[in-house]
């Protein structure tokens, strides 16, 4: 918990210096373990050679050779001493005599450790020891005339302290260059983390966190479908109800990774990628699942960097527009009968008034033959109340409209056998005659003649009107949404016929001449409900 609240400038610096600091540690075992040996090496080679330069010397070899030139010894003994630094260099006799030393008055006396006597063997060798000038490390050479016969030896002594020495220094310096490496870190996690934070908009890991927890809730737990693309249009994110939506539509792999357009093909994100412009309320279909679709381009600092497509289910909301479609159907036909009802109460108040009692008694009986010529047909042929009703209604409305809208049944129409194909049918037959008595508002003569026929398991429906017609052009888009040649905010009602249609499974066709009317012919399926012997009645008819 303590690690989450710290700052991202803080973490940083801090791993920084963490490892720099864990550097210094394993630099400073490996110098100790490596760094020593390596210098003794270096050393005890150093005064090997020494010690050989100083063996095969003119100067040492005729000074062991002759006494009267033995102080020359000493004098080129003090002559590498100043040339090379070394701690001593000590010539002596077969006897362990030394005939030189960095202390003259040590001269003449014997060698005063006892590691010297392997080399009056003839033997070369290193040792490190304690002598009279400390602790050092010796290389000893045996020394011969020019008849190969040993006549003395050199010890060339190396300070131990010198190696110390070496060591520390190195640690110093790796200690120097690890503080300026630790300093350099230091400036540069700050001005990383700056960068970092900035990048980040100024958030730190825990606000982070936190955004990002919101973000996977918030999508998970909206009901509408999120699904997200990088630029190669490859799926980088799926909420959800997306994979609701796609297991229900019959895609139920998992989509991450995939390319969008291998999953699903007509899911078009390219023209969004390459414009970074939103396209917004597209109808889309997927498997016959309908879904209303936005998509919207992923922009960061000015450039596109994927895409973000929201969508919804929209067929129980297109079922429940169906319904409430044949709901405001109902409601028109019941105003229309109530409207034409309330004008012949009119009628008769009126001849009550006047005492125009004959006459009323004519009106009466014609109203009352008409009704039930008119009411007889169409419940003694259509068993669906609801349709057979809706019926009832739009021809009360036609009448109000001054049109004469005929309703020839020729068979028996069963009821169906689910009540969405009678929301489906009351949709397109609502449609076209509320189309065909639009269509006819100029014309002189105004007629409907509508044909119902059911036969084997299959309803035609013929509506002909008497209209100004359709030209050509116009009758290629006269099902498309929103067309339409008289004005804006309309064109809807033969793209829902059209939509109701697909749905049940059927076909629509269009026969049309200008000033000589317009004649649409539906076939659907229809299948009758279950204990209904109306097909018995329509194969007798």
């Amino acid at each position: 918990m303590f690690l989450r609240k710290l700052k991202l400038s803080t973490m940083i610096t801090a791993l920084v210096c963490l490892v720099v600091l864990v550097s210094l540690l394993i630099t400073d075992i490996l110098f100790n373990s490596t760094i020593k040996d390596t210098i003794e090496e270096n050393l005890e080679e150093r005064a090997i050679i020494l010690s050989n330069i100083v063996a095969r010397s003119d100067e040492v070899i005729n000074g062991l050779k002759n006494e009267e030139h033995v102080d020359d010894i000493q004098e080129y003994a003090n002559e590498i001493l100043e040339a090379t630094n070394v701690l001593y260099v000590v010539v002596m006799d077969m006897n362990g005599i030394r005939l030189s030393h960095p202390i003259p008055e040590r001269i003449g006396g014997l060698y005063s450790t006892e590691d010297h006597k392997a080399v009056l063997h003839g033997k070369q060798y290193v040792s490190v020891s304690k002598g009279t000038m400390g602790n050092s490390l010796k290389a000893f050479t045996p020394i011969y005339d020019e008849n190969k016969v040993q006549i003395g030896a050199v010890s060339v002594g190396i300070s131990l302290e010198r190696i110390d020495d070496a060591v520390n220094q190195g640690r110093k310096n790796i200690l120097i260059a690890t503080n300026f490496g630790l300093l350099v870190g230091i400036v540069c996690a700050y001005f990383v983390a700056r960068f970092i934070k900035q990048i980040l908009f100024g958030l730190e890991p825990l606000a982070i966190a936190k955004i990002l927890e919101e973000r996977n809730t918030m999508l998970q737990s909206v009901r509408e479908g999120v699904i997200a693309v990088d630029q190669e249009s490859k799926i980088t994110l799926v909420n959800k109800s997306a994979k609701r939506i796609f297991k229900k539509a019959g895609l139920s792999k998992i989509p991450i990774g995939l390319s969008i357009h291998d999953y699903m093909p007509s899911f078009n994100v390219e023209n969004v990628l390459k414009t970074g412009k939103s396209e917004l309320d597209e109808e889309y279909t997927i498997n016959g699942v309908s879904i209303l679709l936005n998509k919207v381009p992923l922009i960061v600092n000015k450039e596109v960097v994927g895409a973000i497509a929201t969508f919804r289910d929209k067929t129980e909301i297109n079922q429940l527009a169906e319904q409430l479609t044949g709901v405001k159907a109902y409601a028109e036909a019941l105003r229309a009968q109530s409207h034409e009802f309330m004008n012949k109460l009119h009628v008769i108040l009126g001849m009550v008034r006047m005492g125009m009692y004959e006459q009323l008694t004519m009106f009466i009986n014609t109203l009352v033959d008409h009704r039930n010529h008119e009411v007889g047909n169409v419940t003694k042929n259509i068993k669906d109340p609801a349709l057979a009703g809706f019926i009832m209604g739009k021809l009360s409305y036609a009448r109000e409209k001054k049109v004469d809208l005929s309703i020839e049944i020729e068979t028996v129409l069963p009821e169906p056998k689910s009540l969405s194909a009678t929301h489906e049918i009351i949709t397109i037959l609502g449609n076209l005659i509320d189309n065909a008595i639009e269509a006819m508002e100029d014309s002189t003569t105004k007629e409907i003649e509508v044909l119902l026929n059911y036969f084997h398991n299959s309803l035609k429906i013929i509506v002909t009107d008497t209209g100004p017609g359709i030209s050509k052009d116009v009758t290629r888009h006269v099902f498309d949404k929103g067309f339409s040649t008289k004005g804006q905010n309309r064109g809807y009602g033969l793209y829902l016929i059209r939509q109701s249609v697909d749905r049940l499974g059927g076909e629509i066709n269009v026969h049309t001449r200008l000033n000589n009317g317009t004649e649409f012919i539906v076939v659907v399926p229809f299948e009758m409900k279950k204990g209904d012997d109306a097909h018995d009645q329509s194969s007798n008819s």
